[in-house]
This record gives structure tokens, sequence and C-alpha cells, in this order.
């Protein structure tokens, strides 16, 4: 049986079919090489930010087929802060699951004085019950990666309970590392809003992505009127670059997670005692040590060459084979993976290269 934990990643055939979706939107934009040209800055008047953002976001929108999108400062947090902002009040409630909230997402609710409806969302029928009772939160939040190494839930089964239960709450989905990895995100699972960021596809610092409904987003478009707020043409133009490769480079790396984690299980580096794929925060590997090596392995890992930080957990910068400590989420879910736990991506290396890697450093471990 699959494990409901993991979510399914497109195959390689779908991720080449995303990309020439994108690009054939590509065509239909641009015409007369203006491709070419990066793009202007400032406030364009007909759209109130630049011409070549707008343009590229009319690519992105009908890429997910959305009816707008966004381009925002301040990445995936940025993303998530602007469309709460126009659903919400501060003060308002809003449902979210019941499990450790991922750090700047928690910071975005302190900021706003959002109150939090927690309810389990791996269990359907408290889901239904907290819908047909609830009578106060004006948003419904749901995050499609995992907050914790026991959420089974299924976004699309969510939304659509929501859209039965939920008397019409609009339905935000953090989309932050599923994003052109999974066959859907949450607006083509029908919910009403997707939120994302583009560093995370390899784009530019600081872009997010909002996908979604034509008049609350271009309410967010209204509110965005400085022209030092303005995701800029140029930079929309590289994002837009950046993203046609992200899908086939990020099935390539869902390939080699797969065959590192079923590696790591048949025993082939010692002191192991097992190793499973989450979605915490990225899809990855983790591994439970049979002692509590786990900081110990981090930090010789960077002597083999490994990265023992994130810039971004899939940034265009994340080249190497990254092998760091489990998200602060999970830990506060399982407080025992800060001793016993590391989490392993390879990024755009290979599962060979992390096995050498951790088999150098168990063997300097048992020397030591």
């Amino acid at each position: 049986m699959a494990d409901q934990s993991v979510l399914k990643n497109m195959t390689f055939e779908e991720a080449k079919e995303l990309q020439f979706r994108l690009m054939d939107e590509v065509t239909k934009e641009f015409k007369n090489n203006e491709f070419f040209q990066t793009g202007d800055v400032g406030i364009h008047p007909a759209y109130n930010r630049p011409l070549m953002t707008a343009r590229i976001e009319s690519v992105l929108a009908k890429t997910f087929d959305s009816e707008a999108c966004a381009l925002v400062r301040g990445s995936g947090t940025g993303a998530i802060r602007n469309i709460l902002s126009v659903l919400m009040e501060p003060g308002e409630q809003c449902i979210v699951h019941e499990a450790p909230m991922y750090t700047t997402t928690k910071e975005t609710f302190r900021l706003m004085g959002l109150k939090q409806k927690r309810v389990n969302f791996n269990d359907r029928a408290a889901l239904i019950k907290a819908l047909q009772e609830d009578k106060q939160s004006k948003v419904f939040y749901v995050q499609h990666s995992r907050q914790q190494p026991n959420d089974t839930y299924n976004l699309k089964e969510i939304i659509s309970l929501v859209k039965e239960h939920g008397r019409d709450l609009p339905i935000v989905v953090d989309d932050n590392y599923c994003a052109m990895k999974t066959i859907e995100i949450g607006t083509q699972c029908g919910a009403d809003f997707s939120a994302f960021s583009g560093f995370k596809l390899l784009g530019p610092e600081g872009i997010g992505i909002i996908l979604g409904g034509n008049e609350k987003i271009q309410q967010l478009h209204d509110r965005n009127y400085s022209g030092g707020g303005q995701v800029q043409g140029h930079e929309a133009h590289e994002l837009l670059i950046s993203l046609s490769s992200a899908p086939v480079m990020l099935a390539i790396q869902n390939e080699q997670v797969e065959h590192l984690c079923s590696r790591l299980s048949e025993g082939e580096v010692s002191g192991i005692k097992q190793a499973y794929m989450t979605n915490s925060q990225s899809k990855n590997v983790i591994i439970e040590f049979e002692q509590p090596i786990a900081e110990q392995v981090i930090e010789l890992a960077s002597k083999f060459g490994a990265a023992t930080y994130p810039v971004g957990a899939e940034s265009r910068y994340e080249l190497i084979p990254m092998i760091y400590r489990v998200s602060g989420s999970f830990i506060e879910s399982r407080p025992e993976l800060r001793q016993h736990g590391a989490r392993v991506n390879p990024m755009k290396s290979s599962a060979n290269t992390v096995v050498r890697i951790l088999q150098n450093v168990m063997e300097e471990i048992s020397r030591g």
C-alpha cells in the first residue's frame, strides 16, 4: 500500500508536458521577438506595474488554469501574507490544521492578529463537524506539503469537503514545495488561491506567486501601488526563464530521492535505524540514527562536501546535496528527531553521491 503521507510527484513525461505548456503560453503572449526584451521598470499606466510583469503574470495564470496571477515581493511568505491581507481583517478567524505551523506562516498570523481555529485535517469526521459548526472563520488555510510526519490528508478531498460544508469559505493553499512537482496545485484542485515561492523553483530571490480569482488579485494589485514594491519587468522575465527548466529538474531530483531512500532502507549505510520519504518541506529522506548522533553527522557532512544549511531549501543555489536538521515543525511534533534524525535532499546530485558522503561520515564517527 502506498504511503499516504508522501505526496505523488509528476513523472518525467508529466514534467515535460508542463514545461511545454508553459512555453506554449509564452508563444501566445509574446510576438515578434519580444521575449528577447528583458522588461521594463516602474508603474506602467495601463497596469500600475511593469508591463513585462503583467504579461508574465498572464502567462502563469493560463499555465496553471487560473483567472489571474500576482507576482509579489517576499517569496512564498510574502505571497501568503499578501493574499491573506485581502481576504481577512486583523482579529478575524481562520481554520488551520491542528499541527505545528511553518515558522514564517506563524509570524504572518501574529502580525495580522489572526485567530486560529485548529482542526485535525487527517480526521475527516472532525473536519466535517468543524465546518458545519463554524460560523466565525473567514478563510480556510491548508498547507499542501506536510506539517508533521503523520499527516495523511488528501488536498483534493479536503478542498471538496470545504466546498460542501464550509459556507463558501475562501480556500488558500500554501503550495510551497509542491508547485511544479505535484500534478496539480491547490487552485487546480478547486481552491480559490494558491501561494508559493518562485525562489524554490530556481527563480531569483524574493518573488512570490499568487494564483486565483481575478477580483481579489486585482484588489491586491490596487493596494500595491508603490513603484518600489513592484516585481520589476526584468525580474519577472528572469523568473519565467527559471520556471521553464524547473519541472524536469525537480522530476530528476524526485527520482534520486526515491533511489536514496530505497538504498538506505536496505542497509547500505551502517548506523541507520530507518529511512523514509517525507514532504517536510520539500520531498526528502528522513534518516533516523540508532544513536543520538544527528548533530555530529550534520557537522561532518560538510567536511565531505554536503551543504548543511539551506538557502531556500531548493533554490537555484542548492546544487550539492543537503544533509541538515529535520524541519522545525517535524521536531515540534517529534522532539526525539533533534538528536536522532537528519533530513537529506540530493538536490541536483545523485543518490550515489549522498551514499558516499554518508558512508564517509559514519566511518569517521565509528573511528572517533
